[in-house]
């Protein structure tokens, strides 16, 4: 098996040539740097060991509290363990759910890996592709492809090549459970939005592989017969403004249906250099220019929405003046928090609107007792040991500022983010 190796070169004496009073090295920096680089890397797996170690111990011993806690429900039994290392992580909860998951395959399952992981001989990133290849497989077989991977040399292999080597041997293992792993990934098939830079949003599909082939072969036949017309623009902006017309049955990609909720003062409509910014309903801010651009030059249809701004430019009120009314607090929440969950490092998507102090303990449905969450974050608070505290109302100077407490008193603040 054919891989790349690396050797460290003898570093010659070093020597050094005068500038001005300074002695600068010349000779013997660059190498021992590009050690020290491999050092570094190799430390970076150790480390990863020593922290998924730490992880599995705070889950187990958070289970046994779990268990002997009358209170809470066997079903509700580990919950709240990941959100804890995110927090400690500065990571979102789906990510220290993985994070938690893969340590404890790491630890149980597959103990050849993990020691190639602490003594840096392959990454994290590998490391992480082994677990989630043979996560298909029961104990025993996954052991197997574990000991396998040992001798199969990874360390001198690039993590394509390596990957390669990893589904081979999980398919060989169970041959049958691949298959079926295969089949059920289809169910998951699922479509999502994430944000970009420069007012740009980012549109995936996690689709069948044939599906996906059959979809991109489409629009570049599409866009083949249009350059063939002499159209201006890039085989790029064809693909991206056939897909929007597609899906939304417009005749134009620009001609969307808009909302934009307007959080500058009213004179920045009629200067495009004003330096205020406009909010479009799930996504983030951007700049007034962008949004007068997009009101000015779409022909679907659009609202605006008048909110009201402290002297400090916080959001602080509105009115209703639109015509689908469907609750002023809730939509001045949603303005407010970007429309996603304001547990801290999450930033989902929003799916409710959470009572910062809880309904039942007399809790107000005002806007500044509430708050964007996703499902998880909503019911993780509910575990014993959560608290969630409002430390700035919003409606002054300071922006709209909670507290969450964890069972090991640890606090995180998060600020609704800038309008």
């Amino acid at each position: 098996m054919s891989g790349a190796t690396q050797s460290s070169p003898s570093s010659p004496p070093c020597s050094t040539a005068s500038r001005g009073s300074r002695s600068i090295p010349t000779e013997g920096t660059d190498p021992i740097r590009i050690d020290r680089i491999a050092a570094l890397e190799k430390l970076r797996g150790a480390v990863a060991a020593a922290q998924q170690a730490e992880m599995v111990a705070f889950g187990r011993s958070q289970v046994e509290a779990h268990l002997a806690d009358a209170a809470v429900h066997p079903r509700r039994v580990g919950r709240g363990i990941a959100d804890q290392i995110a927090l400690a992580c500065r990571i979102s909860p789906f990510t220290g759910c993985r994070r938690l998951g893969a340590a404890r395959d790491l630890a149980l399952h597959l103990p050849a890996t993990r020691a190639a992981l602490a003594a840096g001989s392959i990454s994290e990133d590998v490391a992480a592709l082994i677990v989630s290849e043979t996560r298909h497989l029961d104990p025993e077989p996954r052991r197997l492809v574990d000991k396998q991977l040992g001798d199969a040399g990874l360390p001198a292999l690039s993590p394509h090549r390596a990957a390669a080597v990893v589904k081979r041997f999980a398919y060989e293992a169970d041959r049958a459970g691949y298959v079926e792993r295969g089949r059920t990934a289809r169910t998951d098939r699922r479509v999502g939005l994430r944000p970009a830079p420069d007012t740009m949003s980012v549109l995936t599909g996690f689709l069948p592989v044939e599906q996906g082939v059959a979809c991109l072969a489409a629009l570049r036949a599409h866009t083949d017969s249009v350059v063939a017309t002499g159209d201006e623009r890039s085989r790029n902006q064809i693909m991206a403004d056939t897909l929007v017309e597609r899906l939304t049955g417009q005749a134009r990609a620009q001609d969307v249906s808009v909302e934009v909720g307007i959080t500058m003062p009213v004179e920045a409509l009629l200067d495009p250099e004003h330096a205020g910014t406009a909010h479009v309903a799930g996504q983030r801010p951007i700049p007034a220019g962008i949004a007068i651009d997009l009101l000015a030059s779409t022909a679907g249809r659009t609202w605006w929405r008048r909110l009201f701004t402290s002297p400090s430019d916080l959001l602080v009120g509105g009115d209703a003046r639109r015509r689908r009314f469907d609750g002023l607090i809730a939509t001045l929440i949603r303005t407010r928090d970007g429309d996603r969950c304001r547990d801290p490092f999450c930033d989902a998507p929003s799916r409710h609107l959470d009572h910062i102090e809880r309904w039942r303990d007399d809790g107000a449905t005002t806007y500044p007792n509430g708050r964007c969450t996703c499902a998880r974050g909503n019911y993780v608070r509910e575990m014993p040991g959560w608290r969630v505290d409002l430390v700035e109302d919003g409606l002054g100077d300071r922006p709209h500022t909670v507290r969450i407490t964890t069972p090991t008193g640890h606090s995180y603040t998060d600020e609704a983010p800038a309008p």
